[in-house]
């Protein structure tokens, strides 16, 4: 058999610099890389024809196969949309590793308007340096212009499960977050990443669990004090107490108090207490996901309480 036959006017040089190419983006190219690369529109065409390249979107394709990744597919989705076009919103938060799977419809962020009957999602908006990014050799928003896109699309929960993902995987910068509130007013998550980022801005350098986040932001919105958090009294760390009251809310997660000894430190830990004059109740997890209303409510109801017998204003 003969050597495979390549596009008319491309030399094995030509050839090695697009598998150099494809083989640092995903498998993928677009139009504008080849034409720079020196193939011209028929050369394209023909390259299409025999298989070489598969058109995956219009000015996207795919280097001599299409087994393609989900990184593949979503580097296609960018370089279709050249110039500047950077991947964004659920995508974005996948590649950034803040969602474990990736959505089944591909975002991109372009800053020029135009309509597509195929290939991603398209949104317009002029983004700055300092919202651009790139992970994993494809262009993606920055974490904190991902957070703000998916402030709008996704529950006040799914938020604040991003925020907390971001944490843990060492990607979250307050600081770049409140530099892009300050010059995006009129984006529709600004309001609701205001407000999930409450409990960030008030939190002492330590990283709390997602259950202690989740309760002190339950009480913040319900208006009632702010307690004390992760404080030493009498030799005792207490997660959540109201100095004034002299109540504690212990928030108990089984990883933590799974063992019968610690069930039984706990137990001596509350009757110590209350030798000290200082109520606890116990809040666990799954209480507080599953009817947040009612640990409220009944927080408040301990404080009052506490207030009454205690003579307090």
């Amino acid at each position: 058999m003969g050597k495979e036959r390549r596009p008319e006017g491309h030399g094995s040089r030509s050839w090695a610099r697009l598998a150099e190419l494809a083989t640092e983006q995903h498998g993928v190219v677009s139009a504008g890389q080849l034409r720079r690369l020196g193939w011209s529109y028929a050369s394209i065409s023909k390259a299409t024809t025999a298989g070489h390249l598969h058109r995956l979107h219009r000015g996207a394709y795919a280097v001599g196969h299409l087994d393609l990744t989900s990184h593949s597919r979503c580097l296609a989705a960018v370089v279709s949309c050249e110039p500047d076009a950077l991947l964004s919103h659920a995508s974005a938060a996948w590649l950034w590793g803040l969602y474990r799977y990736p959505p089944t419809t591909i975002d991109v962020t372009a800053p020029t308007r135009r309509r597509r009957r195929d290939g991603p999602r398209l949104h317009h908006a002029k983004l700055v340096a300092a919202d651009r990014d790139e992970r994993e050799g494809i262009p993606v928003t920055s974490v904190a212009r991902t957070l703000l896109d998916q402030a709008a699309r996704v529950s006040d929960l799914s938020l604040e499960r991003l925020l907390e993902r971001s944490e843990e995987l060492e990607l979250f910068d307050l600081r770049a977050v409140d530099e892009l509130l300050g010059r995006v007013r009129h984006h529709s998550g600004v309001g609701r990443l205001r407000r999930a980022l409450g409990i960030y801005r008030d939190e002492p350098a330590f990283v709390r669990s997602r259950t202690e986040k989740r309760f002190l932001d339950l009480l913040r919105r319900s208006g009632l004090p702010a307690p004390a958090t992760n404080v030493n009294v009498s030799g005792f760390e207490l997660d959540a107490y109201w100095e004034r009251e002299r109540f504690v809310v212990e928030l108990d997660v089984f990883e933590t108090h799974g063992s019968r000894a610690a069930f039984e430190r706990d137990r001596l830990r509350q009757d110590d207490l209350q030798l000290l004059g200082i109520e606890m109740t116990r809040v666990t997890g799954p209480r507080l996901e599953g009817d947040p209303a009612a640990v409220v409510r009944r927080v408040g109801e301990h404080l009052l309480r506490r207030r009454r017998e205690l003579g307090l204003n």
